[in-house]
C-alpha cells in the first residue's frame, strides 16, 4: 500500500512540475519583446530585419496569441499565430497558423521546440527564455537523397536567429 501511495505521489510531483514548468515559460514569455533577426545561408550573414514578438493571453484558459511582426521596409510581415496547449502530461502544444496549419511543439524546461517538414524543406523552430532574454531561432534544409542508409543526415543550410528583449 505505501509502494502504491509513493508511485501516485511522484507521479503527481511530475504533473506539478510539468505544470510548473509550463506556467513558467509561458507566463515569462509575456509581454513584448523586440530584437534584430540575422539571417544566414550556408553560414553567411546575408540579411537581417528588426522584429517584434508579442505574446499575450487569449479569452481561453491554454491558449496564448503569438503575433510576429517583421518590419522591414522591404518586405513587411505579420504572423499571427494562436499557442495552445494540447497535451499538459506530455508538454505537448499547437502553433495554429489560422489556416489550417497546426504544428506540433514541444516544451522542455524553458525551451519550445517544433520539427516539421514541408515542400521537402526539414525545419526545426525554438523559443528559448534565458533570464531577461527570449531567444528564436529556425533552421532550414532541403531534404536530402535518403539511400539505404541506417544514418540519414540533413543539411541545415539556412538560420535565422534573434535575441528577443523586453
Amino acid at each position: 500500500m505505501k509502494t502504491k501511495f509513493f508511485i501516485i505521489f511522484l507521479l503527481n510531483l511530475g504533473i506539478i512540475q510539468n505544470g510548473i514548468a509550463q506556467n513558467s515559460f509561458i507566463e515569462g514569455c509575456l509581454g513584448t519583446w523586440k530584437g534584430k533577426m540575422y539571417i544566414y545561408n550556408k553560414g553567411n550573414l546575408r540579411d537581417s530585419v528588426e522584429v517584434r514578438l508579442t505574446v499575450s493571453k487569449t479569452n481561453k484558459p491554454d491558449e496564448w496569441s503569438w503575433k510576429t511582426e517583421y518590419l522591414s521596409a522591404k518586405m513587411p510581415m505579420v504572423k499571427d499565430y494562436v499557442l495552445r496547449l494540447k497535451d499538459a502530461s506530455k508538454n505537448a502544444y499547437v502553433t495554429d497558423e489560422g489556416n489550417g496549419i497546426e504544428l506540433a511543439d514541444y516544451l522542455f524546461n524553458n525551451k519550445l521546440y517544433c520539427v516539421f517538414e514541408t515542400h521537402n524543406i526539414i525545419l526545426t523552430s525554438t523559443y528559448e527564455l534565458r533570464e531577461n532574454e527570449l531567444i528564436f531561432e529556425v533552421t532550414s534544409g532541403k531534404k536530402g537523397d535518403i539511400g539505404n542508409q541506417e544514418v540519414v543526415n540533413y543539411p541545415v543550410e539556412n538560420l535565422q536567429r534573434v535575441v528577443f528583449k523586453k
